[in-house]
């Protein structure tokens, strides 16, 4: 299984500048409220300052009264001021936070199947959530609280420079020791921490799949086997996070220490400035009081810190889900196309030239398939199991790229089309399906958001979904856990409904009717073609019937093309084909 990318740190960078750059205005409204939060809470020491000076001078109690109403005023503004800032500051983040979330969901629909297929869910489920939630916390709070303490320490100790610059370097003595060690922390946490993500992601593959297939687990008597993965995954998440829990063991106490120091420093060379009348009392008392007070913001920023770079590790997993190049299914050899004629633009003609394909290295599933599929054909694909149909229908959908040689729609790889303007122009259904929770009118919509009910009504009647018209609300019947549960027959009929709505120009089923009883699956098969008329149909095909009204039918066997042509000159020379034939009618 092949994780999803994660982006570096440019990628990172620009992404996070970019969410700043979308909403500027309310950027610089944040920044100039924390910072004038920020001067409003400087007056308080140096207030306190100057009644210390006064009361030293002798001065009257009105004097006094003045600085401590200055006091009041000044904690008031402080307040006031940080409490708007704070609220402009979440407003700002969720917006972010919601543009974030609908990127996500943009590039993750766009990923190739076969991309989230090598991702497995609990790749995938960790960064849509985990993840997503991780950032969200980090831009909506984390960010608004580091900016507000780096506010608050440069106004700070610009405070204690201006009281007088020896005080204001003698403030700076905690500073190496914290900015040595922080720089050891963060050399080491990202890496740290995206090794915590990815073991989670692995845990929730783990448990996913354990929950999935709970049934054919205690079948097969699988249980021991399960837990012993899983404890070994639970294993890999508690080392990850006793890795980052020693970097946290050493980051802080250092810190901690690295506080009083200053302090200290300040009052004993204050003293000594004191008794030189290089500075008053009351300055020596502000400037420790500054310091103090940079204790709190400081201690935000650094413990923060932290959330920040797990923030950022998920980040850059939230971002590398759009950073997946789509669809180089096997990363064994760059696929190599031939020279191919120039095909009618919009004509719909699909070709396969020299196809390769392998799912493991050195061991191909498909061998040099060449096939073209002209507008319009009905093409039928039989061959035993095993012999590569479905692989092949997928590469004929552009879910995965050959190996070598190219699958080419109108001169062009189907691989290098846009992913939307390929869904559009080819539509692949399976023998699996899924039903959304929601309503059947969610469900058809999926495939054509604008169709009408009258529309949605004819595609489940082309597909004989006799079963819809007995529904108690009809299109508005809720779907899924805890309301009308579709069997796979029926859901089966619902995938090919949305097909119809999505009305594509070249259609590739796969079984798609394989959950069907013969009887209905005929039914549905013949008023499927009269609805699809002029569309180009490949069908895998499990029940020959569907091959013999085909205009062609192609024999694949051990990953090669055996035989090709219609049912009747198959059946006449005697090949692969009649003997699948004749077996079947008996």
């Amino acid at each position: 299984m092949s994780g999803l990318p994660v982006a570096d740190r440019s990628t990172v960078r620009r992404a996070a500048l970019g969410l700043l750059a979308v909403d500027r205005r309310a950027v610089a409204v944040v920044l100039v409220l924390h910072a004038a939060a920020a001067v409003a809470g400087l007056a308080t020491p140096w207030l306190l300052g100057r009644i210390v000076d006064a009361v030293a001078a002798g001065a009257g109690t009105a004097s006094l009264d003045r600085l401590a109403l200055a006091i009041v005023g000044s904690v008031l503004a402080h307040g006031l001021l940080t409490r708007y800032a704070q609220y402009t500051g979440h407003r700002f983040g969720e917006r972010a936070v919601a543009r974030l979330r609908e990127g996500f969901v943009t590039r993750t629909l766009d990923l190739p199947v076969s991309v989230v297929e090598r991702a497995g869910t609990g790749e995938l489920a960790t960064r849509s959530s985990v993840d997503v939630a991780t950032v969200g916390s980090t831009v909506r709070d984390v960010v608004p609280v580091m900016v507000i303490a780096s506010t608050q320490l440069t106004l700070l100790f610009g405070a204690i420079f201006l009281l007088h610059p020896l005080l204001g370097l003698v403030a700076l003595t905690g500073l190496p020791s914290i900015v040595a060690v922080t720089r050891w922390y963060l050399r080491r946490a990202r890496p740290a921490y995206l090794a915590e993500g990815a073991a989670t992601a692995e845990l929730t593959e783990s448990l996913t799949t354990t929950a999935e297939g709970a049934r054919t687990i205690e079948a097969l008597r699988l249980g021991a086997d399960r837990v012993a993965h899983g404890r070994k995954r639970i294993r890999r998440v508690w080392d990850t996070r006793r890795a980052t829990l020693a970097l946290r063991s050493v980051f802080f106490p250092v810190v901690e220490a690295s506080y009083a120091l200053p302090i200290a420093a300040v009052l004993l060379f204050g003293g000594v400035l004191l008794d030189r009348d290089m500075v008053t009392l009351g300055e020596v008392v502000a400037a420790a009081l500054y310091l103090q007070q940079a204790i709190d913001p400081l201690d935000r920023l650094l413990q923060w810190m932290e959330q920040a770079q797990r923030g950022l590790a998920s980040f850059a997993r939230v971002l590398g889900v759009g950073q997946q190049s789509a669809p180089a299914a096997v990363p064994v050899a760059t696929a190599t196309p031939r020279p191919r004629d120039p095909a009618p633009a919009r004509s719909g003609s699909l070709v396969v030239r020299a196809a390769r394909f392998s799912y493991a290295d050195g061991h191909d599933v498909l061998h040099g398939i060449d096939l073209s599929v002209r507008p319009g054909e009905r093409l039928a694909i039989v061959g035993p199991s095993g012999a590569g149909k479905s692989t092949l229908a997928r590469l004929l959908a552009g879910i995965d790229a050959p190996r070598e040689g190219v699958v080419s729609l109108d001169g062009q790889p189907v691989t290098d089309l846009d992913p939307a303007e390929r869904r559009r122009r080819i539509a692949l259904v399976t023998q699996e399906h899924h039903v959304f929770i929601g309503t059947l009118r969610d469900n058809l919509a999926f495939a054509a958001p604008d169709a009408s009910d009258e529309q949605m009504r004819a595609a489940l009647e082309a597909v004989s979904a006799d079963w819809a018209t007995n529904l108690p609300d009809g299109l508005d019947t809720q779907l899924g856990d805890g309301a009308r549960e579709l069997g796979p027959a029926d859901a089966q009929q619902l995938a090919l409904a949305r097909l119809v709505l999505a009305d594509p120009h070249i259609l590739i089923l796969d079984e798609a009717t394989a959950a069907l009883d013969p009887t209905t699956a005929r039914r549905t098969e013949r008023a499927l073609a009269a609805v699809v008329t002029g569309r180009t149909v490949i069908a895998i095909a499990h029940r020959l019937n569907t091959a013999h009204d085909a205009d062609r039918v192609a024999v694949l066997e051990d990953g090669r093309i055996t035989e090709l042509g219609s049912h009747d000159e198959l059946v006449r020379a005697g090949g692969a084909y009649a003997a699948l034939w004749h077996s079947w009618h008996g």
